[in-house]
């Protein structure tokens, strides 16, 4: 009972880590990366559609992205599309694809940038955190039902806090190494 409120606890703090992953993704720094539109969708025969789905994105070079579309109609909608999201990045059209330049991040756009990695790694904080408040809880209940001696119930505490404090530490390395990428010029 007490390896499964461990694996549990370890499974969905390993959730938040690849939530904060995707959320890091999202977040860009001055090079060219496809994961930039993974959360821009189009309108493609009546239903929403990744970019990706409709289109071959590729980075042409370090500061910008290629994105050439299956057919040719999806070229002003894959266009809007861009312009609608709140990446604030301007796409430029040619005949057959769209090109889409990251501009050079300023300094005051880093540390924007830096703010927004430092929210959403307290975010991933407060998850872990609530993950281990639930475990504990969880122990407190068996040991209230006398499933579990005190003795087993504070060396899974214990346990589940080495667990947490792990994690968070993952957090903080992911969050030191985003900072890095964000302020490298």
């Amino acid at each position: 009972m007490l390896d499964d409120i461990k694996a549990d606890a370890r499974e969905r703090m390993e959730k938040s880590l690849q939530a904060l992953e995707v959320a890091f993704a999202r977040i860009r720094t001055g090079r060219a990366h496809p994961s930039i539109l993974d959360d821009v969708v189009v309108e493609y025969y009546g239903a929403d559609t990744p970019i990706n789905q409709v289109a071959n994105v590729k980075v042409e070079d370090a500061r910008t992205l290629s994105i050439t579309p299956f057919e040719k109609n999806m070229i002003p909608v894959i266009e809007k599309a861009i312009l609608k999201s709140d990446l604030g990045l301007t796409p430029s059209t040619s005949s057959d694809k769209v090109r889409l330049p990251m501009p050079p991040l300023t300094e005051e756009n880093r540390r924007d940038l830096t703010k927004m990695a430092k929210h959403e790694a307290e975010g991933a904080r407060v998850a872990i955190r609530n993950i281990r408040r639930d475990a504990n809880g969880m122990l407190k209940e068996l040991l209230k039902e006398k499933e579990l001696t005190e003795d087993e119930s504070r060396s899974g505490e214990d346990e589940i806090q080495k667990l947490t404090d792990d994690m968070v530490g993952r957090v903080d390395a992911m969050l030191d190494g985003k900072e890095q990428d964000l302020m490298e010029i």
